[in-house]
């Protein structure tokens, strides 16, 4: 009898993985109508707007899910300069006239055939997937300057000053932490990632301080009670929220918070919701969930079968984990107000797929390292 190679795909699903997210997405779609239905009433005349929208996203978000689940990672390996392509040009189109779409003063999303994405999202995956092949194809010298650190260096730079001129500091600063964290990993000098580090913490110091708006977000961070009538309300009221929470929550529905006092509160604070209406019990319930998503991630690299995979599953996992970090961090007053979306929670359609795209690769990684060879 002899050992021939298995064919079919017997991988199945990363079950903690997946009932993770789905877990994540029906939270969601409860949180996102409760924070929502006010606003919409208001904006719209009808307080399913939002609603209706988030779910058509759940249900697309699956769909991709599913679909990337089923295309083998090594495929991303192959087209990873298109995909860098794609991503570069789409960052490009947001300064080509009636491409570009300014929402809030920033030129962050691209609107074609009435459909809008940003393209800062899809940049962040195809940097992830293009230094996971880099850093894969490079490592018999990636201890040297010109091959393991400048060129990843000089991408990421292009890149960041595209974003940052939308402007996007904070989504630059944690794409920033996410090339940093895998060239860390994929074994990069640690002389270069310190000396980067060293340099790039007074540039981005400058870069705060000399835009107003960003200068007041660091002065409220300090003491947000300070200017709780003016530009540090809607930290104070994302902390009143979480105190009037308490244990239990007030139940869904109840937030008090959400009526006009919490901005955008179905996006960039819907943690802030979550946390009056579900109290303690329900935050460290959906931190439990995120936990459990991120260990299975950290499993899966250590797993893979070659280095591709393993960067690549690094720069996943780590996106994911700083995304919850950083929205849950504004949302508790422990980070400056930064306006990032919670995982598989808040209302955002862009950042809800692309996650979906995420975790489907992760899925597929999972899937090949757990295949057995049949006899």
């Amino acid at each position: 009898m002899t050992r021939k190679k298995q064919t079919n795909d017997r991988g199945g699903y990363d079950r903690f993985l997946l009932l993770g997210v789905l877990l994540l997405l029906g939270i969601g779609i409860v949180m996102v109508y409760s924070a929502s239905s006010i606003v919409a009433t208001k904006r719209f005349g009808s307080h399913t707007f939002f609603f209706y929208r988030h779910l058509v996203h759940a249900l697309v978000a699956i769909l991709v899910l599913v679909c990337c689940r089923y295309v083998p990672y090594s495929l991303h390996r192959t087209l990873v300069y298109p995909i860098l392509g794609i991503a570069l040009m789409s960052l490009i189109a947001l300064y080509v006239p009636g491409v570009g779409h300014t929402v809030g003063g920033a030129k962050r999303w691209v609107r074609l055939f009435d459909v809008s994405f940003q393209p800062s999202e899809f940049a962040r995956l195809a940097l992830i997937i293009y230094l996971a092949y880099s850093m894969s194809k490079k490592q018999e010298r990636i201890k040297a300057f010109s091959v393991g650190f400048l060129p990843h260096a000089i991408l990421f730079a292009l890149f960041g000053i595209l974003i940052v001129m939308q402007p996007d500091f904070g989504m630059a600063a944690m794409i920033a932490l996410i090339v940093w964290i895998m060239l860390f990993v994929g074994g990069v000098r640690l002389s270069y990632l310190f000396a980067a580090l060293g340099a790039t913490v007074p540039l981005a110091y400058y870069i705060l301080i000399h835009a107003p708006y960003r200068l007041e977000r660091l002065l409220i961070f300090r003491d947000p009670w300070q200017y709780q009538g003016d530009a540090g309300y809607q930290i104070v009221h994302s902390l009143m929220a979480f105190g009037t929470g308490g244990v239990f929550g007030a139940g869904i529905g109840n937030s008090y918070q959400k009526l006009f006092y919490l901005p955008e509160p179905h996006t960039d604070f819907v943690f802030s919701v979550v946390g009056e209406e579900l109290g303690l019990v329900g935050v460290c319930a959906i931190m439990a969930l995120y936990v459990m998503i991120l260990w299975r991630g950290i499993v899966i690299a250590m797993k893979a079968r070659d280095l591709f995979a393993t960067f690549l599953a690094t720069g996943l996992t780590a996106a994911l984990g700083l995304q919850v970090c950083i929205n849950a961090g504004v949302a508790l007053g422990l980070m400056p107000t930064k306006g990032l979306t919670l995982p598989f929670v808040s209302y955002g359609g862009t950042s809800l797929v692309m996650n979906a795209v995420a975790v489907g690769i992760l899925m597929n990684i999972s899937a090949v390292t757990n295949r057995q060879p049949e006899l």
